[in-house]
């Protein structure tokens, strides 16, 4: 069962992002498995991310990869909002 992952992080702004992103690509984890997709928008000055993940595992995976860059740039994801997907529409 598909996962939606919502993320508030906590200084993260555009910079942090676009680095993380690099850094990320970086270490080969730029497009992770497991990952169906990946949308950061801002909302009142402030990033959020919502990914949808195949699964709990495959999500955990790419926090090995991801929590240490986060931390390393100063961003506090804190925790997601996790909810089971019901239903993707393409197009």
């Amino acid at each position: 069962m598909a996962l939606g992952m919502y993320f508030s992080p906590k200084g993260m702004g555009k910079a942090q992002y676009d680095e993380c992103i690099k850094q990320l690509e970086a270490a080969g984890a730029g497009a992770p498995a497991g990952r169906l997709y990946h949308i950061c928008f801002e909302v009142g000055g402030n990033l959020r991310v919502f990914d949808v993940w195949e699964s709990q595992a495959a999500f955990e995976q790419f926090g090995q990869t991801l929590v240490p860059i986060l931390a390393g740039l100063g961003v506090d994801v804190g925790q997601p909002d996790v909810c089971p997907v019901h239903n993707i529409v393409k197009g």
